[in-house]
Formats: structure tokens, sequence, C-alpha cells
């Protein structure tokens, strides 16, 4: 039977920040989502987890069940809230644990909260070779997440994703996830491109050589940005970077409990 997940909010310097969490004992794991998702896609790695850590995923500023902010926030500014959280829920040591975006704002804590995160895993890390490549990238996002006339997210079908930007999908994605995916579009609104904004102005490469904790990053077999592996590797000569066989996107919820044995075997 699956674990329990339990949900609050935390008080922060972006207003409140939702959570959920799962797992009695253990050390802490903080767990970091996908760009325009929110916890509500780590339920089965919180689940996974739980069986040895006390896992706690966040909603960002803007997204889930978080309170809204109008500003442009930083990958930084999403680090801040997952340690905020942590002062909040009385955590003063953890892991951190995030995909995409979310392994972003793990290296970010590793960076900036040095005395704070001991171990980072890494999952499918973005990475844009300069701004322009940024630019473009995010546009060619842009074109295949529909919107309305009012610039609100368009719920899309699974046939859709697949036909028009199958790279940002699992391999076999399943309609109770695409019901997550844009119920969690529905929640951000218009402020869904905050993160990938945060992101297009994040140097993983810089935040690598800057964190001194140990770091184990997987990759997905078939995730588009895993052909920087090796420039990943040149960064932290000492991380230990995996592939996971099959493996493409959103590898957190497709992969949980693959995921969760990495983890398991990395931090314990």
């Amino acid at each position: 039977m699956p674990l329990p997940i339990e949900r609050g909010l935390a008080k922060t310097v972006a207003g409140h920040i939702h959570y959920r969490a799962c797992g009695t004992t253990g050390p802490v794991v903080m767990v970091s989502h996908i760009n325009q998702q929110s916890s509500a896609l780590m339920i089965e790695l919180l689940q996974a987890l739980g069986t040895h850590f006390r896992a706690i995923a966040i909603d960002y500023p803007s997204h889930g069940h978080s309170d809204h902010i109008d500003w442009q926030p930083t990958i930084e500014d999403y680090a801040s809230a997952v340690v905020n959280t942590m002062n909040d829920r009385g955590v003063t040591a953890a892991f951190a644990l995030g995909e995409a975006v979310g392994a972003a704002v793990s290296i970010a804590l590793a960076k900036e909260w040095p005395d704070r995160i001991k171990k980072i895993v890494a999952i499918n890390t973005p990475y844009f070779t300069d701004a322009a490549n940024a630019t473009n990238d995010i546009a060619d996002i842009a074109k295949v997440r529909p919107s309305d006339p009012s610039g609100f997210p368009a719920p899309r079908t699974i046939e859709f994703l697949l036909q028009n930007d199958p790279e940002h999908a699992p391999v076999k994605p399943s309609q109770s996830w695409m019901d997550r995916i844009n119920t969690a579009q529905l929640e951000i609104g218009r402020d869904r491109w905050q993160a990938m904004q945060a992101l297009a102005k994040f140097d993983p490469v810089a935040g690598l050589k800057a964190a001194k904790c140990p770091v184990l990053m997987l990759y997905g077999e078939h995730f588009i940005y895993g052909k920087h592996r090796a420039l990943m590797q040149a960064a932290r000569p000492d991380a230990r970077i995996e592939t996971v066989p099959g493996g493409r996107f959103c590898m957190s919820w497709e992969r949980a409990t693959d995921i969760a044995a990495h983890a398991r075997e990395f931090l314990l």
C-alpha cells in the first residue's frame, strides 16, 4: 500500500509555499520539480523515497498551491524558498534532489547553502550553451504549449504532446500523467514562463564547480540535454554521472522506483 502523502504551507519570503511530504524517519530529502509542474508530479517519487527518507517537495512560488509572485524570480530564489521551507519545518540539514529546473535548484542549493545541503542528486540537468540558445529553446517550447486568447495555458492531449513535443514527455506517458500536467499548468496560469526565464539566466556548470558537496547526476538515455554529460563531468570530475536506460523526460514520475534506488545507494 502506498505511503500517505502529507500537505502543508510554509511561511517564506515569497509568501506561503505549499509542500507535500512523505516518510516519517530517516534523513530529509528536499525535492524540486520540473518547470511548469508542481509537487503533484512528484507523488510517486516521494512515496518511493519515503521508505528510507523524510521526503519534502515544494511548489515553487507561482506554481501549484503556493502563492503567486508578480516579479521574475531566479533559480536562487527558488532555492531560497526550499531553505525557507526547511526553516519552517525545523530541518537544519538535508539532501537535495530535483529534475530539470529542479536539478538547477538543487545545484543552487549546494552552491549557496553549503552548510545546509549534504549531497545533491541532479536528474536530467538542462543546459543552454549561451543566451541565444536559451532564447531559441524557450521559443521552441512555447510553440508547442498553446494558450487561449488571454494567454492562459490551454490543456493538451497525450496525442498532441507526442506528435509535437515528444522530447518533453516520458517514454510511456499515461492519461493520468497528462491530466496532472494540464492541472499544474492551469494552476500556474500566465506566470508559467517564470521558471524557464530563471533557468535561462542560471549556469549549472559554474554552479557545479562552486558546489563542494558530493554530486550524483542522472540522465535518461533519451534526454535531449544528455549530450552535455561530458561538459558536466569536466566541471565536476568527482561527480557520479549515471544513465537510466530507456529513460527520457519526467523520469521522477515514470521511473520513480529506479530514481529512488539510485538516490538511496548514493545518499545513504
